[in-house]
């Protein structure tokens, strides 16, 4: 069967708002026909994907296993449309995306010299998203921390950053210069397998309010510097590696270009990041390489 896109943005209007009147106003459209679109909808998969009652409307099985799916399938479609319309314009656009505290600025300076005509954007990752968007047509090149699924992609190193450990400043080992992972043992640590998060803004709020600590690559420690926090060196932490990526399927035209030019810009900032530098206020010897996530 051909999935019906109309359809599939009603549900998940309705998987994001768990209430048909409030997905409608969002809509833009009448409750009785967002019920129908749906009922339609489940029909033609042959599935419910929603458990009704008066007060509330709540994911099936199905329904959950398609909301999981839906946002790649409708940003790839919007991708697609959006180069179409660049084509038919004649335009060429290049998307860049980074990981936190990796800064890419200077990479697209220079690529800008050789290539005025190529418009570009930058995209910010989210703390959870590291290849996705190259993966779903939001951007054509990355620069990247590991671990990520390289499956499918051409990667460039570029170079390394250390970790670094981020305490509350009231926390009993922020008093340290530096610290071992031995020191650590037995600290609650944030990290996807104890407890995820989203967002920076998020996994720093609750280490400053005591729900553990977290290790970081050294330049977020420097791009996200806050008073209620400190950031020590841990001295046998293994490093981070950095890395360029682009898809094999688009390893030509302005994304080529850029991954020529970045390469050699990237590593010569980044020096191979591992040698400490000036200490800042409250922190110990954080290595300021070229960030990671």
């Amino acid at each position: 069967m051909d999935l019906d896109l109309r359809k599939l943005r009603y549900f998940v209007a309705v998987a994001e708002h768990r209430h048909f009147g409030r997905a409608a106003q969002a809509l833009f459209i009448a409750q009785p026909v967002l019920s129908r679109q749906i009922r339609a909808f489940e029909q033609e998969l042959g599935c419910p994907l929603f458990t009704r009652s008066t007060r509330s409307v709540e994911l099936t099985a199905a329904g959950k296993k398609l909301y999981d799916e839906a946002s790649r399938i409708t940003t790839v479609v919007d991708v697609a449309l959006r180069r179409v319309h660049e084509a038919r314009r004649g335009e060429q656009r290049l998307v860049v995306a980074f990981s936190s505290g990796l800064h890419v600025s200077d990479a697209i300076r220079e690529f800008t010299v050789s290539n005025p005509n190529v418009e570009i954007d930058v995209l910010p990752l989210p703390w959870s998203e590291r290849d996705a968007p190259l993966r779903d047509g939001r951007a054509h090149v990355g620069y990247l921390r590991r671990p990520f699924d390289d499956s499918g992609l051409r990667t460039v190193p570029i170079g390394h950053e250390t970790k670094v450990a981020c305490l509350p400043v009231a926390h009993p080992l922020a008093g340290r210069s530096a610290l071992t992972s031995a020191d650590l043992d037995g600290e609650p640590i944030l990290d996807v397998r104890a407890r995820r998060t989203f967002s920076l803004d998020e996994k720093f709020e609750l280490i400053a309010s005591g729900q553990g600590i977290a290790l970081i690559p050294a330049s977020i420690a420097h791009s996200y510097s806050r008073p209620d926090l400190v950031y020590l060196t841990v001295t046998d932490g293994l490093p981070v590696e950095t890395c360029l990526a682009v898809p094999e399927t688009n390893c030509s035209g302005p994304a080529a270009d850029f991954l020529d030019i970045a390469t050699a810009v990237l590593r010569r900032d980044s020096g191979d990041g591992d040698s400490p530098s000036e200490e800042e206020p409250g922190a110990a010897s954080v290595v300021p390489a070229l960030s990671a996530d």
